[in-house]
């Protein structure tokens, strides 16, 4: 198992890209929906178009809930054969651009570290950006911690 350690260890440093995904506001309703926060700008695409974001906008913490779907599609992120993963935490999540509704997102992720945290546990490090598609700034920057058994 150390063989499989050691291959995503060599991958430190390493930008990523996912598959584009698109967020449409059915996806952003189905949200609001699940965690109960149906402002305006998420869900009122007429009240929205009166606002800076000219429509409706994805929720942040939706943008962020993708990320796992969207390193799911990067092979090279794979983890070796493992027991069970666990997401453990952000060390820092910004919100940096709206996410409007029909866009297309994808993530960039590079691994930073990889530890030891307990005998046969291992914590994993990744920067992650969400780049939208036709826009300069990222919807987010992150840096998330993942842990895995194996």
């Amino acid at each position: 198992m150390s063989g499989s350690i050691d291959t995503l260890r060599a991958g430190i440093g390493i930008a990523h890209r996912s598959d584009w995904f698109t967020v449409d506001q059915d996806r952003i309703d189905r949200f609001a929906d699940a965690t109960l926060d149906h402002q305006f700008i998420h869900v009122d695409p007429i009240r929205a178009a009166e606002t800076p974001f000219g429509g409706t906008v994805a929720h942040g913490f939706l943008t962020l809930s993708l990320l796992p779907h969207l390193l799911a599609s990067i092979p090279e992120l794979a983890l070796p054969a493992i027991r069970m993963g666990v997401n453990y935490g952000f060390d820092r999540v910004r919100f940096i651009h709206p996410v409007r509704s029909g866009s297309r997102i994808r993530a960039t992720a590079t691994l930073v570290a990889i530890e030891e945290a307990a005998p046969r546990q291992f914590q994993q490090t990744h920067d992650v950006t969400v780049e939208i598609e036709g826009v300069d700034k990222p919807a987010l920057a992150a840096t998330w911690l993942t842990r895995f058994m194996i």
